[in-house]
């Protein structure tokens, strides 16, 4: 056997295909350009405390856009996860203020984005509602509900008690990093080697089909936008932890970042196709960009039209890689 065919079968193993192997190896390729060219560009940049900062605060983003990779790649879509995550902040300072143990107050408003979940799994899959439609509303619901819980205000409600989750380290390296690589590694076990992950792209690439052979199809669309919601449930308390604070439109501004990281990725909008570690590597190449900019005084709001820019390029990324394939 060749070294190629070796190499080939090392990608299928780790990235669920050959296809989307590439498209990972060519991401960590532009990471690592990227990461020299912020290096020269900046002497503050390559040096351990950024490096630790980068991979801090790429957390939130990474761990809602998790569970968001294998929805849309059984043809959902979320677009409520940052809403939820505003949410569950908001319920667990809400609660936590009232008297209730902190680990209490985190499992009540994970037990609340399970429903939120449910809801929009049963909308988009048993109603057969337009899921953009249906999550757009559900983020408009999800961030009413969290003004309406706090007056209406925007300043931050404070919460102590867990910081550590937000704000620890392990052997130097920031507990939500180690969290949020936990669960990637959770979900390319599920999505490779389990039957749910299976169904999964079998639903995305072709849900008649799927449905015609007897595959769970609706069941398992649910079972994804429950995984998400919890998803945004847990960037939730790993915000609120990190900043010691709370506040309805929290996560809000970081909903594009996650869109355009699973999508840069290789997962595909049309279903079927896609990599968690794509989206892992999109999160860093993202992450990294927001702050080398940041070190080098660049405007926030060029960096959102940057991150604007990005999404559209990610867009006609999969749209060619469509045709191609």
């Amino acid at each position: 056997m060749s070294n190629a065919m070796l190499s080939q079968g090392v990608i299928r193993r780790l990235f669920g295909g050959s296809g989307v192997g590439t498209t990972v190896l060519i991401l960590l390729i532009f990471y690592i350009l990227l990461l020299i060219v912020f290096s020269f560009l900046s002497p503050f940049f390559m040096t351990v405390r950024n490096m630790t900062s980068i991979s801090s605060n790429i957390a939130l983003i990474g761990l809602m856009a998790a569970a968001g990779t294998p929805l849309i790649i059984a043809g959902g879509l979320d677009l409520s996860v940052a809403a939820v995550a505003g949410l569950t902040g908001v319920i667990i300072a809400l609660l936590h203020a009232a008297g209730v143990p902190i680990w209490f107050a985190v499992l009540a408003a994970i037990a609340v984005a399970v429903v939120i979940g449910l809801v929009n799994g049963i909308l988009a899959t048993y109603l057969r509602l337009n899921p953009l439609i249906v999550t757009l509303a559900t983020m408009s619901i999800v961030t009413g509900v969290s003004l309406i819980l706090t007056g209406g205000l925007t300043k931050p409600l404070f919460v102590d008690g867990f910081n550590w989750i937000g704000q620890g380290r392990v052997l130097g390296v920031p507990v939500p990093a180690i969290l949020m690589l936990a669960v990637y590694v959770a979900l390319w076990l599920m999505m490779q080697k389990t039957h749910f992950g299976r169904h999964a792209f079998a639903v995305g690439g072709n849900p008649d089909a799927s449905r015609l052979i007897g595959l769970p199809v609706d069941r398992t669309q649910v079972s994804l936008y429950v995984m998400s919601a919890v998803s945004g449930a847990v960037a939730g308390t790993v915000l609120a932890a990190m900043l010691g604070a709370a506040a309805p439109n929290a996560a809000g501004p970081h909903l594009l970042t996650v869109i355009a990281a699973i999508i840069l990725g290789g997962t595909s909008l049309q279903g079927g196709r896609g990599s968690v570690w794509g989206t892992l590597v999109a999160v860093l190449i993202l992450g990294t960009l927001n702050n080398g900019l940041t070190l080098m005084n660049v405007s926030s709001f060029w960096q959102d039209v940057t991150r604007g820019v990005v999404l559209i390029l990610a867009v006609g990324f999969d749209g060619v890689r469509q045709r191609l394939g």
